[in-house]
């Protein structure tokens, strides 16, 4: 591959009283990342103790953010992988978004997103995210059912699997029980599951099936059932990826015009400056984008929509 082809990621250090530039550091020295794409971090370090939050490390992780999507846009980078954040420091410095989820969707003009997380043999995206238990039922919309249920399905083509099996998990124990435990899955679910089978039908190939009972779908998929499950909220998808893959699970997020992937773990200020922080998760996401970004086309800077609106607006 050409310098000018090699897909360059750009990798923000997070907040840096956190394990995130120890991670980094770590994971661009492993031997493990791509030697196939060219690694950029982006973010400054400014003076902080380790395990010690303060404005000033949310500020610089909040700028990190900025400059790597702006470059992003202008066709510089061809992937962003993002170390942790501490959002109550965020909020603090006037960071507005739930989560850099948001922030990457909202900066790119995307609506239709979503979150997605990957490790070992399970691979699961969230209808809801993050919102209390207690909402999870009224948030819980057949449209939007259907519209992360075709995101994971582009986003398994694009990883290399042709006609992926995705299992749709039901929201109550035993999948309600035909009814005896919640109503869910006869007046949500399974219409969603019938539409995305029919709207698949008419794009390229993919196979859904459910509701299933959540308790045993995680095994199934570990068994080579299922190439990834479309989990109803936060928890029912991240307690069996984190029990499976904790130490390489990867964040990704759906629907984005590049892909951006993070470390499926928080900042760890207790072990921060320890030198005990492994970089495994990190050292995935940056694979994982790689792998992503390589079977992209590699818009140039000129040709980003981003700079040609800019010019078109400056009059150049």
């Amino acid at each position: 591959m050409s310098t000018s082809q090699r897909p360059r990621i750009g990798i923000t250090l997070g907040d840096c009283a956190g394990i995130g530039p120890e991670i980094v550091d770590l994971a661009l020295k492993s031997g493990h990342v791509p030697d196939s794409a060219d690694c950029i971090v982006i973010g400054r370090q400014p003076d902080c103790k380790p395990g010690k939050p303060t404005i000033e490390t949310a500020r610089a992780a909040a700028a990190a953010l900025e400059e790597a999507v702006t470059r992003a846009r202008r066709g510089e980078l061809h992937a962003i992988v993002t170390a942790p954040v501490h959002k109550a420091r965020m909020y603090e410095a006037g960071f507005k978004f739930p989560g850099q989820t948001e922030f990457f969707a909202e900066r790119c003009g995307v609506k239709n997103f979503a979150m997605c997380l990957t490790g070992g043999k399970i691979t699961v995206a969230l209808v809801t995210t993050h919102i209390s238990l207690s909402e999870v039922p009224r948030a819980l919309k057949q449209n939007e059912i259907v519209r992360v249920g075709l995101l994971l399905a582009d986003f398994l083509r694009r990883r290399g699997t042709k006609s992926p099996r995705i299992a749709v998990a039901g929201l109550n124990p035993h999948a309600g029980e035909s009814g005896r435990i919640g109503r869910e899955e006869i007046q949500i679910i399974a219409p969603a599951v019938a539409e995305l089978k029919s709207a698949i039908s008419n794009q390229q190939s993919a196979i859904f099936s459910g509701p299933h009972s959540p308790d045993t779908l995680f095994h199934r998929a570990v068994e080579g059932e299922f190439d990834a499950v479309l989990c109803m909220y936060h928890d029912q998808g991240l307690i069996p990826l984190k029990l499976h893959a904790f130490h390489n699970g990867v964040n990704v997020t759906l629907g984005l015009p590049f892909p951006r992937t993070s470390p499926d773990h928080g900042t760890a200020f207790e072990i921060a400056g320890k030198k005990i922080a492994r970089p495994d998760s990190m050292i995935a996401a940056i694979n994982l984008a790689g792998d992503l970004a390589s079977k992209e086309p590699k818009p140039s800077p000129q040709s980003s929509p981003y700079v040609r609106e800019r010019q078109s607006r400056s009059g150049r």
